[in-house]
């Protein structure tokens, strides 16, 4: 039996793929008798930060381009996905509820996976660790002991309001460049609505700020306060931009766009609205948009610190332990960050470990494709190892006489699904 430590996304692709490979398979996980500080949920897989998994666009976007290559592997978060999707114009966007709630009863329906509900304190000889950027302080100090020092820096979540709170009178439906069919509830505000917004952004309390230094907070999450104090109008040029969203051809000056956060359409998230401001500073700032003026939180934002491993010293490319074989390591711990970067390191890690089971070697797949090039990225040697979301800049250089950008992305995209189905035929006949 084979034990899988953690069951976010990463574990749980990982402890699907083994079983279904008839691998008996010890899914440990503390949730429901503990959880981290940011999970508020019992289920498995559970999304914290946000419910989209982001762009759809196999050949114009990075992040859709890894999905499609997990579709093409055998991917349960893609699999959940598509069962539990809401409208989201271009990005994949899911029901967290739902989608949490599939994957749950997929592993607690599978007669190879053995759930043990317990928090793990000890590295295991053999197995996957995928206990998330949060791991719980036990098996923390065993990684320190065993493995060296780790890394940390600080993650931020948005806020989420009732459909029915929100003022639709000052709001319009559509997607920016009118993608999708009217996924998003833009909230526009006009020149002096933005800049006393910015004002009272900035004068707003932060939580805990002594906590946090600047230089260890993840650009890819940081607090619209923060974004904010570097600049009057870069919310404007960020979360905040209109373009794509006119009107009878007339732009608004700023725009707030809201997600559906479920199906049924009950709640919707503030796109782009990381914060760590304190929940009464919250509700003060953000009901001075005027569609949010009467707004009912039903979370509020919060920011927690995320822990991952010096990986290059630490990992191989197959997520393997450097002198440990057959211990193996998944997940944002990993320094890989997203959700989809998650869960495909869960089932790259599943796919080689169930190879070590079988006395064979690992196959990792070449950096043409977003699956290799993450791979390969945490475990090359980095002075500064910081954690990395799929982009077109990890990918192996290629097409330099290419110069119209959506031709290049596109020429990319071909050829990273043409090593994924290399790989699938590989790992299928070795």
């Amino acid at each position: 039996m084979i034990k899988v430590i953690g069951a976010g996304l990463a574990g749980s692709e990982a402890a699907y793929y083994l079983a279904s490979r008839g691998a008996e398979v010890e899914l440990i996980d503390m949730k429901p008798k503990k959880r981290s500080p940011a999970h508020s949920r019992a289920g498995f897989a559970e999304l914290v930060c946000s419910n989209s998994l982001k762009s759809s666009d196999v050949f114009g976007n990075a992040c859709g381009l890894l999905k499609e290559e997990m579709r093409r592997i055998g991917s349960l978060t893609m699999e959940a996905a598509e069962k539990t999707r809401v409208p989201a114009g271009g990005a994949l966007a899911v029901d967290r509820e739902l989608f949490s709630e599939y994957i749950t009863e997929k592993l607690r329906a599978h007669e190879k996976i053995h759930i043990v509900c317990k928090e793990a304190e000890d590295l295991p000889d053999r197995g996957i660790v995928a206990t998330g950027p949060l791991t719980a302080d036990g098996l923390y100090a065993s990684i320190e002991r065993e493995l060296g020092a780790t890394l940390h820096f600080y993650d931020a979540s948005a806020p989420v309001v009732s459909a029915d709170s929100i003022d639709m009178d000052q709001t319009f439906s559509m997607s920016r460049y009118g993608k999708g069919d009217g996924d998003y509830l833009n909230c526009p505000l006009t020149k002096e609505e933005y800049e006393r917004f910015i004002t009272e952004l900035l004068g707003a309390e932060r939580a805990e700020l002594h906590a946090f230094e600047k230089r260890e907070i993840f650009e890819g999450c940081m607090p619209v306060e923060v974004m904010a104090a570097r600049g009057k109008d870069t919310l404007r040029f960020g979360m905040l931009k209109p373009v794509g969203l006119e009107v009878d051809g007339v732009r608004p000056y700023a725009v707030l766009q809201l997600r559906k956060e479920n199906e049924a359409g009950t709640a919707y998230g503030l796109v782009g609205f990381q914060t760590n401001l304190k929940f009464k500073e919250q509700k003060r700032v953000f009901s001075l948009i005027p569609a949010l003026a009467h707004a009912e939180f039903e979370r509020y934002g919060v920011m927690h610190r995320n822990t991952y491993l010096q990986s290059p010293e630490l990992l191989n490319a197959d997520y393997s332990v450097k002198g440990r074989p057959e211990l193996f390591f998944a997940g944002q711990i990993t320094g890989v960050e997203g959700y989809v970067e998650s869960a495909m390191s869960g089932l790259l890690a599943g796919i080689h470990a169930y190879r070590r089971l079988c006395g064979k070697q690992t196959v990792v797949p070449e950096d043409t494709c977003m699956c290799g090039a993450l791979s390969r990225y945490i475990a090359q040697a980095n002075r500064r190892f910081d954690p990395m979301n799929a982009n077109y800049g990890i990918l192996r250089a290629g097409f330099e006489n290419v110069r119209d950008k959506k031709e290049k992305k596109k020429l990319l995209g071909v050829r990273a699904l043409e090593e994924i189905e290399r790989f699938c035929a590989e790992i299928a006949e070795r």
